[in-house]
């Protein structure tokens, strides 16, 4: 285990704590409430991505409450605490974190001709997602050398 001090597993915790952070605050209380999410500005509504882009969306939200953000937070915790799990959770939360923002950049550009898809706010999704990608890869590769 790598010891906290260490540089690299604050390349994992300060980002990761933020990312954590959003999630909890903007994005899981849309798979509750998705018009919560509308009201943030958070998610997108039916008039700007049709029925099946909030369905798409109310997914992520749903499965980032009852799966990702858990995982995260907990793979986070391990590593300050210096568990021996954390490299198998913080791993497998960083895969999802390169995985997701790329199903959904791939989604929103196949999307983009469908009829009555029109997101107001695409930009914003090319420039934050692809940082988020990159974010879990650093943290992978991370991982993967420093031990």
């Amino acid at each position: 285990m790598v010891p906290i001090s260490e540089f690299s597993v604050w390349i994992i915790q300060l980002p990761g704590w933020m990312l954590f952070s959003y999630l909890l605050i903007a994005q899981c209380p849309s798979a509750i409430s998705y018009s919560l999410g509308i009201r943030m500005g958070t998610q997108e509504p039916a008039e700007s991505v049709t029925e099946v882009g909030v369905a798409f969306f109310k997914g992520f939200a749903g499965a980032d409450l009852m799966f990702y953000t858990p995982l995260l937070g907990i793979g986070l915790i391990g590593q300050l605490i210096e568990a021996t799990w954390t490299d198998l959770i913080l791993g497998a939360a960083l895969g999802i974190t390169v995985y997701w923002p790329i199903t959904c950049l791939w989604s929103v550009r196949a999307a983009r001709e469908a009829p009555g898809w029109c997101l107001p706010k695409e930009k914003q999704y090319w420039i934050v997602l692809p940082m988020i990608a990159l974010w879990g890869f650093i943290g992978l590769f991370v991982l993967l050398f420093s031990n």
